[in-house]
C-alpha cells in the first residue's frame, strides 16, 4: 500500500502519515462504512441482487477492492506462501542461497564469511541478505549468523539494496 504514496519507503511512510492526519478531521463518513464486498458493489441491495442472480464475485473481508483486485491480491499472497514453503522444504535453505549467490558473484564462500575486503563482498552479502529476508522471511539475526555479521549490518545491507533498486 505504501507504494501508492512513493517508491521511496521513507517518503511513502511520511506521505501516508500526512494522509491519515488530514483524514482524521473528516470524522466518520457513512460512505466508508461496511465490508469490502458491500462497498465495492455499491451497497447491500447490489450484493443481494447479485446473490439472487447466482453471480459470483471474488471477495475477502480483509481486502477492500473490486473482485479483480481481490483475486490479484489473493493470488500474489498464495504465490508468496508457496515460495516460502518451497524454501523451507530444503531446496532454498540459507546455505544453498549463499553458495549459489557466491558462485554467481564470483566469490568464494570463505571470502564472504571471512569478511573479505574486495568490493564484491558487500555487494554479494547485500544480495544474499535481501533474498533471505524479503523473499524467504529469515530474521535479521538468522541472516547475521549465516553471514557472520551483526543484525545492524544485515539491516543496512538490505536498505542499501532497496535504495539501489536491484534484487
Amino acid at each position: 500500500m505504501l507504494q501508492q504514496f512513493s517508491t521511496d519507503k521513507r517518503k511513502a511512510i511520511r506521505a501516508y502519515q500526512d494522509f491519515v492526519r488530514e483524514g482524521k478531521d473528516w470524522g466518520r463518513r457513512p460512505e466508508l462504512v461496511g465490508g469490502g464486498l458491500v462497498r465495492s458493489l455499491g451497497g447491500w441491495s447490489n450484493v443481494s441482487s447479485l446473490q439472487r442472480k447466482k453471480g459470483e464475485v471474488a471477495h475477502d473481508p480483509r481486502i477492500l477492492g473490486s473482485g479483480d483486485f481481490v483475486q490479484t491480491m489473493v493470488q500474489e499472497a498464495e504465490e508468496k506462501i508457496a515460495r516460502r514453503i518451497r524454501h523451507q522444504a530444503g531446496n532454498g535453505s540459507a546455505a544453498i542461497v549463499i553458495r549459489q549467490m557466491c558462485q554467481e558473484g564470483g566469490l568464494k564462500q570463505a571470502e564472504l564469511l571471512g569478511g573479505g575486503r574486495r568490493r564484491k563482498v558487500p555487494e554479494v552479502r547485500a544480495k544474499i541478505a535481501y533474498c533471505l529476508n524479503r523473499e524467504m522471511r529469515f530474521s535479521l539475526a538468522e541472516i547475521g549468523r549465516h553471514l557472520g555479521v551483526g543484525t545492524s549490518a544485515v539491516a543496512m545491507a538490505i536498505r542499501k539494496k532497496e535504495r539501489t533498486g536491484e534484487k
